[in-house]
């Protein structure tokens, strides 16, 4: 009799952890869904693991990843949301330009990208506001840090980020501001260095 009351203790146990952590998931739930946390078909972050909401249970959420799998995280886990998909986002990007780029041509520049998108139907839409640029972020030896971004309604900021990258681009390239590049310049006045030096004594290192 001795194991076997051993075994019921062992079971009742289990069973009292269980049911703890049950009624955890549901309370936490229910606040999750009275706070109006998230939604089916919004996309959030859990703090390990993120994805679209595909299905609310009593005690769990299923999110889809962007890369395809499924997690179910049940809400006693879950100690704080982000939903990316409210209201707005502002997107913000660097670029690399070189130390002697004019900054008022590439604001000037960045600023026709961005009323240019606003009137492509694709993406008009979705902007809040206009991409632009939006000042120095850091100066390195080698080159001029700018930050830019845009603020845009939610579903797909990422494919807008990616089209104003490719419009400024080739709007850089075009205005003659090319990116900052790897390539580490020392300037001498003796012999050239082989074939790396130019006509004008300086010779071009590049990594």
């Amino acid at each position: 009799m001795a194991p076997l009351l051993a075994g019921f203790g062992v079971l009742g146990l289990a069973l009292s952890f269980g049911s703890q952590t049950l009624v955890k998931d549901v309370v936490s739930g229910i606040f999750f869904l009275a706070e109006d946390a998230f939604r089916i078909g919004e996309y959030i972050d859990t703090g390990e693991l993120m994805g679209t909401v595909e299905q609310i249970s009593l005690r769990s959420v299923r999110l889809r990843h962007h890369n395809g799998p499924i997690h179910t995280v049940p809400f006693g886990q879950i100690t704080s949301i982000t939903n990316y998909s409210r209201d707005w986002g502002t997107i913000k990007f660097q670029l690399r330009f070189d130390r002697e780029a004019d900054l008022e041509l590439i604001r000037k520049t960045a600023k026709k990208v961005g009323l240019a998108m606003l009137d492509d139907p694709e993406f008009g839409g979705d902007f809040l506001m206009p991409l632009k640029m939006q000042g120095i972020q850091d100066v390195t030896e080698n080159s001029m840090v700018i930050r830019f971004k845009f603020t845009a309604r939610p579903g797909n900021p990422s494919i807008i980020k990616r089209e104003g990258m490719k419009r400024l681009l080739a709007a850089f390239k075009a205005a003659g501001l090319p990116l900052a590049s790897n390539a580490v310049v020392v300037c001498g006045g003796g012999e050239r260095l082989g074939d790396a030096a130019d006509v004008t004594g300086k010779h071009v290192i590049d990594f």
